[in-house]
């Protein structure tokens, strides 16, 4: 009892409530976020928190991955700009803890529920944008309704949540029939709206997660079963690509980006590889600790400028959309490690674990999360951050260890 309440209770609902909020809005998770580390810095009993921090591989690497960025500040120029980058990451120093320090085996069922009800608001929003009962709001257009954030952050989103309720329809033996009917819809539901909104990083992701699903559900001996479901990826993304001109276009789009980067990288794919192609030759020169915490637009827009005569119409960028040339710039092969090293802890812990439910979802939402970021730096993004550290606080904690 903390202040005459229980406070075990009052983080339930708090961590309910952020899971609902999660996907919807900005500010209404920030408020939760905030609520719940005051609480948690003013309501005692630090040698317990500290112990169960420093006792977890996982919570020692993600916190090292955030100091990393306060020491790549030393050899950085742009401080203004450094600092920007340390505030992006703090949820990997602080919140990630916190938030592993205070979750419950038993309401990791209400959490999902949470996020699930809220993409299911999300849904009825989106359908109600594209449909035309709704006018546009937000960041939702009929040609791209996605409600509450942009199509970037918003389709890795769904993918995972797509995940979460097929895992459930494969594998929860308990489901009642009508249960079953239920969420069999909304998933319908869900892959369709994938397909009806632009973000193609979210996209390759539900394909990928397609894969590891078949991977799960029909194991690793009966693989004769296992090629034929990996039928079902190409015969899906077949009938998105005849039945979907959204995503038709986005498909079309991509393999002309492709064709074009030899006479022209002013496309979205190929400033991509504009981007890489000039932070590699920043990299070459810093391979060890990095340009600093802050310095990434500064190197970039000096090596761009040297390089516009080979690659004309490139523009600068503070962020070039792959996390791993991020963190390799910004700090070296020792930060790119620290990195990679979260998630080595978190698929280790999930093949320690005795829940189906946990070992899955715990291999998955890694093993997702390394493929977008090659598209993206999904780790600077406020939508997939916290939703990626919210689900990893109690995927990879040993509750079987606590008393």
């Amino acid at each position: 009892m903390v202040l005459g309440f229980n406070i075990e209770n009052v983080y339930r609902n708090l961590l309910v409530t952020l899971g609902f909020l999660l996907p919807l809005t900005v500010f209404g998770a920030n408020l939760i976020v905030v609520i719940i580390c005051l609480l948690w810095l003013f309501s005692g009993d630090y040698k317990s928190k500290f112990l169960e921090i420093i006792e977890s591989k996982l919570m020692l690497a993600s916190i090292l991955f955030f100091l990393l960025h306060l020491v790549g500040l030393f050899w950085t120029s742009d401080l203004v700009w450094g600092f920007h980058i340390v505030h992006k990451m703090w949820y990997f120093l602080l919140l990630f803890p916190i938030l592993f320090t205070i979750v419950r085996k038993d309401d990791i069922k209400y959490y999902v529920i949470a996020f699930l009800a809220a993409m299911l608001f999300s849904q009825i929003m989106s359908y109600s944008v594209w449909f035309e009962f709704l006018p546009p709001f937000q960041s939702a257009t009929v040609d791209n309704p996605t409600p509450f954030m942009s199509h970037i952050s918003y389709n890795p989103i769904l993918a995972f949540s797509i995940y979460l309720v097929l895992h459930q329809l494969f594998f929860n033996t308990n489901l009642t029939k009508p249960i079953f009917f239920i969420g069999s819809f909304f998933a319908m539901v869900m892959i369709f709206n994938m397909f009806i909104t632009g973000g193609r990083a979210g996209q390759v992701m539900f394909f990928a997660m397609l894969v590891i699903l078949s991977f799960q559900y029909f194991g690793y001996k009966k693989l004769h079963i296992l090629l034929l479901s990996f039928l079902l990826v190409p015969g899906v993304f077949f009938s998105a690509y005849q039945l979907s001109d959204k995503f038709n276009n986005r498909v079309d789009e991509g393999v002309s980006d492709l064709m074009l980067m030899s006479v022209s990288r002013n496309t979205s794919i190929g400033q991509r590889f504009s981007f890489a192609i000039n932070s590699w030759d920043m990299i070459q020169g810093n391979l060890l600790f990095g340009v600093g915490t802050g310095d990434f637009p500064m190197e970039y827009k000096r090596i761009n400028e040297l390089n516009l005569r080979n690659m004309p119409f490139s523009p600068n960028t503070g962020n070039p959309h792959n996390m791993y040339i991020l963190v390799l710039a910004q700090l070296g092969f020792i930060g790119l490690a620290s990195l990679i090293t979260i998630f080595y802890y978190q698929i280790k812990l999930s093949f320690n674990s005795q829940n189906k439910f946990i070992r899955d979802v715990g291999i998955t939402l890694p093993l997702l999360m390394l493929l977008i970021m090659l598209s993206d730096s999904y780790l600077l993004g406020h939508f997939t951050t916290l939703m990626y550290v919210f689900f990893s606080s109690f995927l990879y904690k040993n509750f079987e260890k606590l008393p």
